[in-house]
């Protein structure tokens, strides 16, 4: 068993309201590595000024780790399988809408690898695709939530 450690900070600022609900939601992450990462809530669910677009939120940071993950395992299944990876870039997209129960969640999130292989990579003829379905079945993050995670190589 593993644990995984993240301190979360934030602060009221003097001239702000708390009642009224007029106040930033700028925070602060601190992970237990010690990288600290400026954090927001989402724009699009508290307006600005309150909340900061240029900072990781808590969505967006759910379809980041879902993509991260999902890239790290890819990543060892072709180093296994000798297939030399030269890059990987996933613009990975999450929905926020109502799920079965009428309660608001990240019911889907769209993982869309696009992957470059090195030179002439004979071990490269493998099909990707069986190794991105590999790599989905032992993301550690996508077997811990409900969320629809869908793989479409690109």
């Amino acid at each position: 068993m593993s644990q995984y450690h993240a301190t979360i900070r934030w602060q009221l600022n003097h001239n702000e309201s708390f009642t009224e609900q007029k106040y930033s939601r700028v925070h602060q992450w601190q992970l237990g590595g010690g990288t600290k990462l400026a954090a927001s809530a989402s724009p699009h669910i508290v307006p600005q000024p309150y909340s900061v677009p240029e900072y990781a939120d808590p969505e967006e940071a759910f379809v980041a780790s879902l993509s991260s993950c999902h890239m790290l395992f890819f990543l060892h299944l072709a180093a296994k399988s000798g297939i030399v990876v030269q890059s990987y870039e996933d613009k990975a997209v999450g929905i926020l809408s109502e799920d079965s129960l009428g309660k608001k969640a990240m019911t889907q999130v769209t993982l869309r690898p696009e992957v470059i292989l090195a030179g002439d990579n004979v071990n490269g003829q493998i099909n990707l695709n069986t190794l991105h379905h590999q790599a989905h079945e032992l993301c550690f993050i996508a077997n811990s939530v409900k969320t629809e995670v869908l793989v479409q190589p690109i």
